[in-house]
C-alpha cells in the first residue's frame, strides 16, 4: 500500500501550497532583490558624487547584469543535477556584501568588481529559490505570484533604502546596505528548515523528469520575449530617475519617486498576474501585458510633466504582470530541466537588459536621454510577436494528478498535450 501511494504521487496532504514556506521564501526573495534594485538606485549618486558620464554609470549596471546573465543559467543547470539548498543563504550574503562595498573606494574598477560580486550572488540565488518555491506552491500560479511579489517589493524598497543610507554619509555609507542580506540569509535558512528543502528539491526534480518532454522551440521564443522585456525594464530602471528630473524639472526626490513607482507597481502587477492567469490562461495574460507596455513606455518617453508618473505606473503593470508567469511557463516548457528554465527566465527577466544599458548611455551622451530611451518603445511589440504563436503548456502537477492551489482551469491529463491560451 505504501508503494502504490508513492506511485500515484498525489497524497492529499501534499497537494495544497505551503503558505508558511511561500511566505518565508517571498520575504527572503525581497531581501535578495533589494540588491538588484540598489545598483540602479545608486546610479544617480555615482553621477552626482563622482561625476560619472551616462556611459560610465550604465557600465556599473552592466557589471552587475552581465555576470548574472551568464552565470545564472549555469547555476540552473547545476541545480537540475543536484539539490543545492545551501546556496540560498550563502548567495543572499554574497549579493549584499558586493553592493555594500560598491561605494567604499573611489576607484571605478573596484566599484565594478564589487557590483559584479553582487551580481554573482543574485545569480546563484534565483534558480534554486524558484525550484523550492515551485515545490512549495504545488503548481499554484497565485502562490508563485506571492513568491515573485517578494522580489518586486525588494526592488521597490531599494531606491528608498539607498536614498536614506547615502543621504546620511554619501557613498561611503553603503556598508549599511548589508543588513537586508543578513535578514535574507536568516529567512532562507528558516524556509529550508520548514520543508526539508533538500528532499523537496530532489522530489521536484524527479517529478519534473517524469512529467513530459521538453519543448525547446517554445522556450526559446518565450526567452526572446523576456529579453525584450528585460532591456526595457533595466534601461528604465537605470535612467528613469535622471529622465524624470529632466521632464518634470524636479530634483532628486522626483527621480527617486519615479523609480519607486516603477518598482512598487510591480508588487500589484505580479499578484494580479497570478489571479488573471487562473481565469484567462497564462499566455493570454502575458500577451496583453506586452501590448499594454508598448503604449505605457511611449508615454514615459514622450509625455512631459507630472502625468509622466501615470505612465510609469502603467509601464510597471505591463512589465510585471507577466513576471511570475514567465517563470512557470518556462518550467512547464522544460519540465525535465526546471533549474535551467528558472535560471534563464528568472535571470534574464531582470539582468540581461544590463548588457544594453551602456549602449543607451552612450547614445544619451551623444544625443539626449529622451532620444536614447525612444527605441525601448518598440521592444514590447517585438516580445508580443514572439509570444503570438505560443500555446499553453501542460503543468507537471496537472499531469501528476490535477493542478493544486487556486487554479481555475483543468489541465490536460496527458503530458505534452497543450491547450490554447486564448
Amino acid at each position: 500500500m505504501r508503494r502504490s501511494r508513492h506511485d500515484r504521487r498525489v497524497p492529499k496532504n501534499r497537494t495544497a501550497p505551503r503558505p508558511r514556506t511561500v511566505t518565508l521564501m517571498s520575504s527572503g526573495h525581497a531581501c535578495v532583490d533589494v540588491y538588484q534594485g540598489a545598483v540602479a538606485a545608486l546610479v544617480p549618486f555615482f553621477v552626482s558624487e563622482r561625476a560619472y558620464t551616462y556611459a560610465a554609470a550604465s557600465g556599473i549596471v552592466l557589471a552587475a547584469s552581465l555576470l548574472s546573465s551568464v552565470v545564472q543559467p549555469l547555476f540552473g543547470a547545476l541545480t537540475d543535477r543536484w539539490a543545492m539548498p545551501w546556496l540560498l543563504p550563502v548567495s543572499a550574503l554574497v549579493g549584499g556584501v558586493g553592493v555594500a562595498l560598491s561605494g567604499v573606494g573611489g576607484s571605478y574598477a573596484l566599484t565594478l568588481a564589487a557590483v559584479a560580486v553582487s551580481g554573482i550572488g543574485v545569480a546563484a540565488y534565483h534558480p534554486e529559490a524558484a525550484r523550492v518555491a515551485r515545490a512549495a506552491s504545488r503548481g499554484s500560479h497565485v502562490a508563485m505570484g506571492w513568491f515573485s511579489l517578494g522580489g518586486n517589493i525588494g526592488f521597490a524598497v531599494a531606491p528608498l533604502l539607498v536614498a536614506a543610507v547615502v543621504a546620511t554619509g554619501g557613498l561611503r555609507a553603503t556598508p549599511l546596505l548589508v543588513l537586508p542580506a543578513v535578514a535574507g540569509a536568516a529567512l532562507c535558512a528558516a524556509a529550508l528548515r520548514t520543508v526539508r528543502a533538500t528532499g523537496t528539491a530532489a522530489a521536484g526534480a524527479s517529478a519534473g523528469r517524469a512529467a513530459g518532454e521538453d519543448d525547446w522551440a517554445s522556450f526559446v521564443r518565450l526567452s526572446g520575449a523576456i529579453m525584450c522585456r528585460s532591456v526595457v525594464f533595466v534601461g528604465l530602471s537605470t535612467f528613469i530617475s535622471l529622465h524624470v528630473r529632466q521632464r518634470t524639472g524636479g530634483g532628486e526626490p522626483a527621480g527617486t519617486a519615479a523609480l519607486f513607482v516603477l518598482y512598487l507597481g510591480g508588487a500589484v502587477g505580479t499578484v494580479a498576474g497570478g489571479k488573471l492567469a487562473g481565469r484567462y490562461g497564462r499566455i493570454a495574460v502575458v500577451r496583453w501585458s506586452y501590448a499594454l507596455a508598448v503604449l505605457a513606455v511611449a508615454g514615459v518617453v514622450l509625455v512631459p510633466g507630472p502625468p509622466l508618473y501615470l505612465f510609469v505606473a502603467l509601464t510597471s503593470a505591463g512589465l510585471y504582470v507577466p513576471f511570475s508567469l514567465h517563470v512557470t511557463l518556462g518550467q512547464d516548457y522544460l519540465p525535465r530541466r526546471v533549474g535551467t528554465a528558472s535560471g534563464v527566465t528568472l535571470g534574464l527577466a531582470v539582468s540581461v537588459g544590463g548588457v544594453a544599458s551602456p549602449l543607451i548611455g552612450t547614445l544619451a551622451d551623444a544625443t539626449s536621454l529622451r532620444v536614447a530611451l525612444t527605441p525601448l518603445i518598440a521592444l514590447p511589440a517585438v516580445g508580443w510577436l514572439l509570444l503570438r504563436t505560443l500555446r499553453e503548456p501542460a503543468m507537471p502537477e496537472a499531469v501528476a494528478g490535477g493542478r493544486a492551489g487556486g487554479a481555475a482551469r483543468p489541465e490536460p491529463e496527458r503530458p505534452g498535450v497543450r491547450r490554447s491560451g486564448r
